[in-house]
């Protein structure tokens, strides 16, 4: 029998957002204080994850925190002419202040602040709540370019996103800013049933993972955001029941080889890319919701 009316509306509202908005001012003034080391570098600090897109459920606990610096950048060049590529490698220079000391920076003041508090994990920073303050992750990163034309400073176009390093040393870029911008506009698009949606199939997530039906980690909130992006417009609407069950049986359908992040920069699904979904985590995912919503 499929999962209730009653039950769907409440998986579909918000979670609270008091305590959080409160840890992201207490880790926005710490990481903000003059009297930290970068503190004359060109930085940004903002939020990213489910609090950024207003899609957290209650259970939630994290907080992503995203400190930016401004003035040093990576760069992807693949889709550079062999004549931009040469323009830009005569034009470009070193960085005075690199990514690896920002982030050794930024980690040396937060120990200061926090203590033990404070775990490097493979890609963030984690910081262990401690009363009201919330547990949160700090990603250190700074700006990332893809370009797609270099002729010169005044004449040069490119998708910007981040750049941070993965514990192991690899390289990450991802784009968060145009993953909540284009799931905001889908949100527009769909009469406001998107991160509707996608909250009722995080909560979905979270019961299979109660009841020992999947794994804890087999479906992030960042993937379940990019495969219900790919959904068309049509499928979003009807009661609550008739909602899921347009949206999952489309998704079982659908060829999901060519479905795209929501920032509609990378594929969703590829076998060792950091950035992606695996097909078959997937795969497993849509199976067992169908299951528990036919059960």
């Amino acid at each position: 029998m499929p999962i209730s009316e009653d039950q769907l509306k409440t998986w579909a509202k918000q979670g609270p957002t008091q305590q959080f908005t409160a840890t992201y001012e207490t880790l926005k003034n710490c990481l903000n204080d003059s009297n930290s080391p970068y503190y004359t570098k060109g930085f940004s600090i903002f939020l990213q994850g489910s609090y950024k897109n207003d899609t957290n459920v209650y259970g939630d606990s994290d907080v992503d925190v995203v400190i930016r610096l401004n003035q040093t950048f990576y760069t992807d060049l693949s889709n550079l002419s062999e004549e931009d590529k040469q323009l830009w490698n005569a034009a470009r220079s070193d960085a005075a202040y690199t990514l690896h000391q920002f982030k050794k920076d930024v980690t040396g003041w937060l120990v200061k602040k926090y203590g033990s508090d404070v775990q490097p994990g493979t890609k963030a920073i984690y910081i262990k709540g401690n009363g009201s303050r919330r547990n949160a992750d700090v990603l250190v990163c700074c700006k990332h370019r893809r370009y797609t034309r270099f002729k010169s400073w005044n004449d040069e176009l490119y998708y910007e996103g981040i750049s941070f390093f993965h514990s192991s040393g690899i390289r990450i870029d991802n784009f968060p800013a145009q993953h909540s911008d284009n799931c905001t506009k889908k949100h527009q698009d769909s009469k406001n049933w998107f991160k509707h949606t996608a909250r009722i199939y995080k909560n979905l997530r979270n019961t299979m993972i109660e009841k020992k039906i999947i794994e804890d980690g087999l479906a992030p909130s960042y993937f379940l955001e990019g495969l219900l992006w790919n959904v068309p417009l049509d499928r979003f609407s009807g009661t609550e029941q008739q909602n899921v069950q347009d949206t999952l049986e489309w998704l079982l359908k659908a060829d999901r080889s060519k479905f795209v992040c929501a920032n509609d920069l990378y594929y969703l699904f590829h076998p060792t890319s950091l950035v992606t979904w695996r097909a078959d985590k997937c795969t497993t995912f849509l199976s067992k919701a169908i299951d528990y919503w036919n059960a």
